[in-house]
């Protein structure tokens, strides 16, 4: 038997940031991960391939202080990555953060109004970042206590920066950030490669398409810290890698290879837990980074009352995301695309209704025939080069199932569709890796495979995040808390969740 102050359940990257945060704090807390490797999705890979997460959007700032990790350490230090719009005709579009242009240079015509877009876009991002660095409003804190008191500051100064926006500015804010990417992007700017783009980036790892409601909010999601995409050096892994020397440092004991059977309690208390090998792990405090729907199967129904198991079992979290690696031979090059753009982040999503035509299929569970892809050309550990592309439609209770021949197929569409504005990609290809969605679920326990455990939809975000009752991360019997990308304010490899989550477990100590 081993006495902990808290179990972080998990060892993805909440966790670890969960774990390290409360061990800065005093505790004395374990990281328990069922595989053999820390970081979750982000590190997750198949036979030495690329990991599922190639590129970072929204790694926290406050995170990174929080749990002792210096934002210039050399991981952290890669220069912002271009977006290539890839063409049919040749010539590519370039977003960088200074406009848009061709691919031979010259300033795209339509630079200014995605800038001005962007711009505007960001500016909101920050504006919400205040309510992602904090739990959802709300919960049972006395107006005149501490907790009380902070949360109506932060809601003050919400207030604040809406009203130095003006009246004209505010009111547009309230109208764009529930409605659709479709009608917003196509008021500023004519439908093509450029406002495709947009589309694409407000829906990857969604169940959503581009006329979808509330898809502008995940556009703002992915701007929150300004919009930069960055590759760390050394890769997503070189990331976690720096994320768990960082929970050693801090004290944390972490278990690999450990999977955790039951969470246990006490007088409708958490007491600690017990293991697939026998070992029992006493604590006050369990924090999981596993999905609302595990974690109550691991507590047991009778800790939940019937209509909270309800609202758990209704959490949408369908996947539409696979990963479709692209082994190249040893000397080739992208052809059609000029070498200096070569390793900038990769787009195939022509226009908007492109987008919305690939996501039509999802909708019968059906793989997209004509799908949005994002790629990345990168180099692993054993020397070899991949393209390493996220498809998107390719649902994960698609019609059949995920047999060996539709893994073919959509390895197959991959290429076809990129071999359009890269001419003789298949000539260059010498394998295949296809990760589905019900393969990332099983490695890695997302439910769905989806990127943030639950659809980031209108209904299911803030105080509805995961479900209605339990968007204020504790779940249940006492000391117990979900720190997952199910809760508020989401996935996307920014650590948010975890932190949030270990700052409400300190809160809730007497």
């Amino acid at each position: 038997m081993s006495q902990f102050d808290a179990i972080v359940i998990g060892g993805g990257v909440n966790g670890l940031v969960a774990g390290t945060l409360l061990s800065r704090r005093g505790k004395n807390v374990c990281i328990i991960e069922k595989s053999n490797r820390f970081g979750g999705m982000a590190s997750y890979s198949v036979d030495g391939g690329p990991t599922l997460a190639h590129s970072l959007y929204n790694l926290s700032p406050r995170t990174l202080s929080d749990i002792g990790i210096d934002p210039q350490h050399p991981v952290l230090s890669g220069k912002p990555v271009s977006t290539v719009s890839l063409s049919e005709d040749g010539r590519h579009i370039v977003f960088k953060n200074e406009g848009v242009f061709w691919s031979e240079g010259a300033k795209h015509p339509e630079s200014d109004a995605w800038t001005d877009l962007t711009q505007q876009l960001i500016t909101y991002g920050g504006i919400l970042r205040q309510l992602a660095e904090a739990p959802p409003p709300g919960g049972q804190k006395a107006i005149l206590s501490r907790g009380g008191l902070n949360e109506l500051l932060r809601l003050a100064k919400l207030g604040i920066e809406l009203k130095k926006l003006g009246k004209s500015e505010m009111r547009r804010f309230l109208q764009v950030v529930l409605s659709n990417v479709h009608d917003i992007v196509l008021d500023d700017l004519p439908e093509g490669p450029v406002a495709g783009m947009l589309a694409a980036d407000a829906i990857w790892g969604s169940a959503t398409g581009p006329r979808s409601p509330g898809t502008v909010f995940n556009l703002i999601y992915r701007l929150g810290h300004g919009g930069n995409v960055t590759q760390p050096a050394g890769g997503m892994s070189a990331l976690t890698d720096l994320m768990v020397n960082a929970a050693q440092e801090a004290g944390c004991v972490l278990m690999p290879e450990t999977e955790v059977s039951r969470i246990m309690l006490h007088d409708d208390t958490v007491s600690g837990v017990s293991t697939n090998d026998g070992r029992t792990l006493t604590a006050p405090i369990v924090l999981s980074n596993l999905a609302p729907r595990l974690t109550g199967r691991m507590t047991g129904p009778s800790a939940f009352d019937i209509e909270a198991m309800r609202r758990v079992r209704n959490i949408r979290a369908r996947g539409t995301a696979a990963k479709v690696n692209l082994r190249l031979k040893d000397d080739a090059t992208l052809p059609g695309l000029p070498s200096e753009l070569a390793h900038e982040r990769l787009i195939y999503a022509p226009s908007v209704e492109y987008v919305e035509a690939a996501f039509n299929p999802a909708k019968y569970r059906q793989m997209s025939k004509a799908p949005m892809i994002e790629a990345f050309k990168m180099q692993t550990a054993d020397g070899a080069n991949w393209l390493s592309t996220i498809v998107q439609y390719a649902p994960s209770d698609i019609e059949g199932g995920w047999t060996e021949t539709a893994k073919e197929q959509l390895a197959q569409i991959t290429v076809e569709t990129l071999s359009r504005a890269l001419p003789g990609l298949g000539d260059q290809t010498a394998g295949k890796q296809v990760i589905t969605p019900n393969q990332i679920e099983s490695a890695t326990g997302a439910p769905g495979g989806h990127w943030h455990h639950a659809e980031m939809s209108l209904d299911q975000l803030l105080t509805l995040r995961p479900a209605n009752g339990m968007a204020r991360y504790s779940m249940g019997p006492k000391g117990l808390f979900q720190c997952g990308a199910a809760t508020h304010p989401g996935g996307d490899v920014m650590g948010l969740a975890g932190r949030n989550a270990a700052l409400a477990a300190l809160e809730a100590q007497p």
